[in-house]
């Protein structure tokens, strides 16, 4: 399986886990998940250890979980607690517990070895506690493709200009070159196109006309959520790199769980550092990446139909590529260090 378990992945938004029992899927892994009486959420493994019915089709009783087949009850660390008409409960009945954090209305989950886990490495960004820029959580694109393939998307501007003509890019950039930096524990991919025609995301969200100096910072950080910091300025400003802040910049963070080979699903914020009190623009701006993303969606999965088939060579490799590999050598460094661990 290709996946980095030491990590913590998104099971979903804060608002999607009350008191009823809900199941996940993630990294091929099936969880039951729920708020406890102090409003902590819990993960189990999704799995009796009696028959194999999943929790999740049993109830809940107190912060307790009861199996729909046969009773066996299990507490919040996955210990269980009572089989029905046996006095003594077998070692072997448990189920795997996964340690949850809860962070600006996500909820994270730690998928490998417990004792390797550090709460510091759930992921951030210092405008989210910011009162200057605006969060707002948007939606989540099911992609039947696999995992690798759409962080490569996110890691890959030279792409914009043919996916996203009309929406997040245009013909103006498409031989503008690429900067790559793979120094730091972040792939980070980018480029800024000068004097050039707004592009149709930012003639709606920065009322844009007359020409613009605009970049596309892709800052891709492992093993699978991605920053894209985009944004414009009037040309006469002449703005630097370190003074994005000076003109229209958002974040588009895109927090990808892979659930299985070919399925991943892209729960996407945004953030920004204008009309930050306007709802109406915030519901404008999910429109536009609906728009957008749904652009990407279809060229991912037709690429995912395509490896599927049997291939006559080997793909090729040309310059934009330097960070997807990267990426993909660091994943893999990574698999072989858990797999070797064991």
């Amino acid at each position: 399986m290709d996946y980095v378990f030491n990590a913590w992945y998104v099971a979903g938004w804060s608002s999607e886990f009350g008191q009823q029992l809900c199941s996940r899927e993630m990294l091929e892994q099936h969880l039951v998940m729920f708020r406890d009486s102090k409003g902590q959420v819990v993960a189990l493994e999704d799995r009796c250890p009696h028959r194999q019915l999943p929790l999740s089709h049993g109830k809940r009783i107190g912060d307790q979980i009861q199996c729909g087949y046969h009773g066996l009850t299990f507490d919040c660390s996955g210990r269980c607690v009572r089989v029905p008409g046996a006095d003594n409960i077998p070692k072997t009945a448990y189920v795997d517990d996964y340690l949850v954090q809860e962070a600006h209305g996500i909820v994270w989950v730690w998928m490998g070895d417990k004792t390797l886990a550090d709460t510091k490495d759930v992921f951030s960004l210092p405008q989210m506690n910011d009162p200057n820029w605006c969060t707002h959580h948007g939606g989540a694109l099911h992609l039947k493709a696999n995992y690798l393939n759409v962080a490569e998307n996110l890691v890959d501007p030279a792409h914009v200009s043919f996916v996203h003509p009309t929406t997040l890019g245009s013909e103006a950039s498409e031989d503008i070159g690429i900067n790559t930096e793979t120094d730091g524990e972040v792939i980070t991919v980018w480029r800024w196109i000068k004097n050039a025609s707004p592009i149709g995301f930012f003639r709606e969200v920065g009322g844009f006309s007359a020409n613009v100096d605009r970049w596309h910072y892709y800052h891709l950080h492992l093993p699978c959520t991605a920053v894209i910091d985009f944004g414009s300025a009037v040309v006469a400003r002449n703005l630097q790199e370190h003074e994005r802040d000076q003109g229209v910049r958002v974040f588009a963070v895109h927090l990808l769980t892979p659930v299985r080979a070919g399925y991943t699903i892209d729960r996407w914020v945004h953030i920004r550092n204008i009309a930050i009190d306007d709802e109406t623009l915030s519901d404008r701006m999910d429109e536009l990446f609906k728009i957008a993303f749904a652009e990407d969606k279809a060229i991912l999965e037709a690429i995912e139909e395509a490896e599927n088939r049997p291939q006559k060579r080997r793909p090729i490799r040309i310059a934009i590529d330097r960070g997807p590999i990267v990426f993909r050598r660091r994943i893999q460094a990574l698999i072989d260090a858990e797999l070797n661990s064991h």
